[in-house]
């Protein structure tokens, strides 16, 4: 398997498994606490993007700030759906209890999971992401629940690419849920405990 990972396995063997998506810069140690904190009994998948973008990891380039190169967007992608089948067969887990948790950069690329395929992701919580891509007919995510946390003053994502995020999302017939914080581009206590209170009501059987 390509993707430089972490697994840890949960309470049981068919507990929901936690992808985990780092912001830009991160490593795959960087959401665990998070993970802690969303479902301390789900199994963990943690994974570094192989971008390097002046030496900081990153999950597919950019052009510039705001700007994704879409090409490489979409083969990486493709690369981390496939990398989840693998990782589904080497750790015998569920490929259809894969839950995304990602952040900026970590959660666009977990946005664009939902943008390509069907039946990639079994619910998503993305912190701070903007829009993968526009333009594109979305595969059908029936009943999907997704968490989109945002910043109104985030100078990173303008609140737009939330609002036309979850909008999107709908029209793919995804159950979206948003929260607004005030914190700019920060990945706040509160917001990850909002996310963790609608896990708990909308993805924990």
């Amino acid at each position: 398997m390509k993707l430089k990972h972490i697994f840890k396995e949960g309470k049981s063997k068919d507990a929901p498994v936690l992808l985990l998506l780092h912001g830009t810069g991160g490593t795959e140690q960087d959401l665990l606490p998070i993970a802690q904190m969303i479902d301390a009994d789900a199994s963990v998948l943690s994974v570094r993007g192989n971008v390097s973008e002046n030496g900081m990891p990153r999950f597919f380039k950019r052009l510039r700030e705001g700007v994704f190169d879409e090409e490489d967007l979409i083969e990486r992608t493709e690369e981390l759906n496939s990398f989840l089948s693998e990782a589904a067969k080497e750790y015998g887990f569920d490929r259809n209890k894969v839950i995304a948790v990602g952040y900026s950069n970590g959660a666009n690329i977990a946005g664009s999971l939902l943008f390509h395929y069907e039946n990639s992701l079994n619910a998503a919580l993305l912190f701070h992401p903007m829009v993968p891509r526009r333009g594109i007919q979305l595969p059908d995510q029936d009943g999907v629940p997704v968490f989109i946390g945002a910043g109104e003053n985030d100078p990173i994502c303008p609140a737009q690419e939330t609002v036309d995020l979850k909008e999107l999302l709908e029209g793919a017939n995804a159950n979206v849920t948003d929260h607004w914080e005030q914190m700019g581009h920060r990945l706040t206590e509160s917001e990850v405990k909002a996310g963790a209170s609608w896990y708990l009501e909308n993805v924990k059987q």
